[in-house]
């Protein structure tokens, strides 16, 4: 246990998640790792590379020294080609590789989880070389891991967990998000309310404000008059969330009420993950 009790639900989520992960690709077949996942260029073995690459970053191992292949279509910035270079060097590896480094990873990204003693507020260098708190590092990376292990079991056929610790860190991080797809991504005009009713293994409805200066607020409080009511479970919530489908091919699980063309920029940005 950490010894800011602050932190330890974010450390929980984590460990649930990437045991999950560990669980699920542990008997998997040679052709199982070659799955095609919904992160674009990525299949299974890639997925669990990213998780492995990012959680041994944080454990301070040097970055591989590897260049990267030139027709890679996926790679379109500096973000993502960073992040491609853990996933490319392990391309090649088999099925009991990527196991075995799966699991010595999480025993020694554990023990460091056990033994931190920064608090909160201490800043640390992120992967992508900026800045961030302790804790918000802890909350991106137990929300990352949820996501790609929602990932993985829609690639392999094995869901679960849609309400699980993770799911609720998910919840939250992307609730944050959902005034700038509002108010300035999709550009609702001011005094206008827009609602999510979200069912399923989680439940919440929430109500984003634009006040009249154009800025969006978000809070559980009921609209009267919404310009835009959207009704959806909530994996289609995370898929659409994370960019992980169009809302083209969710359209029948979408309810829309009021303004359309609204409800259409707004589902057009409405993905806020990398």
């Amino acid at each position: 246990m950490t010894d800011h009790p602050s932190l330890q639900p974010y450390v929980d989520s984590w460990t649930h998640s990437i045991e999950a992960i560990s669980a699920l690709v542990q008997p998997l077949p040679e052709s199982g790792w070659n799955r095609a996942t919904a992160c674009p260029g990525w299949s299974v073995r890639d997925v669990v590379s990213h998780v492995i690459g990012l959680e041994c970053e944080l454990l301070g191992d040097p970055r591989p020294i590897h260049t990267l292949p030139r027709d890679l279509y996926h790679v379109t910035d500096e973000t993502s080609r960073r992040m491609e270079v853990q996933v490319d060097v392990r391309r090649h590896h088999t099925g009991a590789e990527m196991t075995a480094e799966l699991e010595y990873t999480i025993i020694r990204r554990a023990r460091q989880l056990r033994n931190e003693k920064r608090g909160p507020e201490r800043t640390l260098r992120h992967p992508l070389g900026h800045e961030i708190t302790l804790e918000a590092m802890l909350r991106e990376r137990a929300f990352d891991v949820w996501v790609h292990e929602q990932d993985l079991r829609r690639a392999l056929g094995e869901p679960g967990n849609l309400d699980g610790p993770g799911a609720y860190v998910a919840r939250d991080v992307l609730i944050e998000a959902l005034p700038e797809v509002v108010a300035e991504r999709a550009s609702a005009p001011a005094r206008s309310a827009v609602v999510f009713d979200v069912h399923g293994p989680v439940e919440f409805m929430r109500t984003v404000r634009v006040d009249e200066d154009g800025k969006g607020s978000v809070n559980g409080s009921p609209s009267l008059g919404p310009a835009v009511t959207f009704g959806l479970d909530w994996e289609t919530y995370v898929r659409l969330a994370c960019g992980r489908v169009r809302p083209q091919a969710v359209a029948d699980r979408v309810k829309v009420e009021g303004d359309e063309r609204l409800a259409d920029a707004i589902l057009r940005e409405f993905a806020v993950t990398p």
